[in-house]
């Protein structure tokens, strides 16, 4: 099982990812942990810098902004390339639950060079 799996991420064709989170998801205080958003994010936004490249990329630098908990239910991680250079890639990201964003992100990611 890879570490995908064990959180329960889902990832459609448009690279959305989707969490269904339950009681395993969840801190002592009973809301979604943030390492589950994190993760949430780092997989959107890697698939995006992905699908913009052609390539594998690397998590250079990740940076998450919490901004209300998340809650039991369903979570949505969406994210887009903001800036494509030789060998980086600029990617933002956000975590939705019913419509709020829960946290959003900037992520730098490195590629082959290009062509």
């Amino acid at each position: 099982m890879g570490f995908r799996e064990h959180v329960a991420l889902q990832v459609d064709e448009g690279g959305r990812v989707v969490v269904e989170a339950g009681e395993e998801h969840l801190n002592q205080h009973g809301t979604v942990h943030g390492g589950v958003l994190a993760t949430m994010l780092d997989v959107a936004m890697g698939t995006a810098a992905f699908e913009a490249s052609g390539e594998a990329p690397v998590t250079v630098s990740l940076t998450v902004t919490y901004l209300e908990p998340g809650r039991p239910g369903r979570l949505e991680a969406v994210a887009n390339v903001r800036k494509r250079g030789k060998r980086l890639l600029v990617v933002e990201g956000e975590v939705l639950q019913n419509g709020d964003v829960v946290a959003d992100a900037l992520a730098t990611f490195s590629v082959k060079p290009s062509a």
